[in-house]
């Protein structure tokens, strides 16, 4: 006799977005920055960029696996006070607009979930633009570059004893929620970007890498 089950089926999670790649980042304080632990950034502010790239990765069932995005951010003080930093946008010009606008949608909180709380930081966007980015991390080593020389860094992450990647986990802030960073200092982090009155330079400052995976379902 055929057997039969009751109950509801458990349907799969419908993702709003699910995104895997890689987090280079870079900033004016030393090492490890302060912000991380929610401590007041060195020297009273931080200037930052976060750059991402999607190895794979959907939002609202749009493919956006390839690009990468950069942020540029101007932090004047604590970085968990909300609306206080100024960022200006890197799109990827690779991207196709209706990629281009559901990464922005994403990573400015219009979609919710954990990209939604870090967005709640931002009190001003600079601007959006569209350029080129190289987006690299090989054998732990990471590069990027974006736009017409806007924006490059290079870093290295520390290791233990053993030679694994030292990790911060846990932290109260976290530019990729939910997974680890690699503490890293950045050999050089150049920002010259006439347009918008940014620049700085700096070397031997804090860097952050990571592997990430940040997802949001319905």
């Amino acid at each position: 006799m055929m057997q039969t089950t009751t109950g509801a089926l458990q349907e799969s999670p419908r993702y709003i977005y699910n995104l895997q790649g890689t987090l280079l980042e870079a900033c004016s304080c030393n090492v490890l920055c302060p912000c991380w632990i929610g401590e007041d950034p060195d020297g009273g502010a931080c200037n930052a960029f976060l750059g991402y790239h999607f190895d794979k990765g959907e939002i609202n069932g749009i493919d956006v696996s390839g690009l990468s995005l950069v942020m540029v951010c101007q932090i004047p003080g604590n970085v968990l006070t909300p609306k206080s930093w100024k960022v200006l946008v890197l799109m990827d010009d690779k991207a196709t607009n209706e990629q281009a606008q559901a990464i922005a949608d994403a990573y400015t909180g219009k979609l919710g979930g954990p990209l939604a709380d870090l967005s709640q930081l931002v009190g001003e966007i600079m601007g959006v633009e569209r350029v080129p980015i190289a987006h690299d991390v090989r054998g732990g080593a990471g590069e990027i570059a974006a736009g017409e020389h806007w924006l490059t860094a290079a870093m290295q992450p520390y290791h233990g004893p053993d030679g694994t990647a030292t990790t911060l986990r846990d932290s109260v802030f976290s530019t990729i929620p939910g997974s680890p960073a690699y503490v890293s200092k950045a050999a050089y982090h150049r920002v010259n970007i006439p347009k918008y009155g940014i620049k700085w330079a700096f070397e031997g400052r804090n860097a952050v890498q990571g592997d990430y995976m940040i997802a949001y379902s319905a």
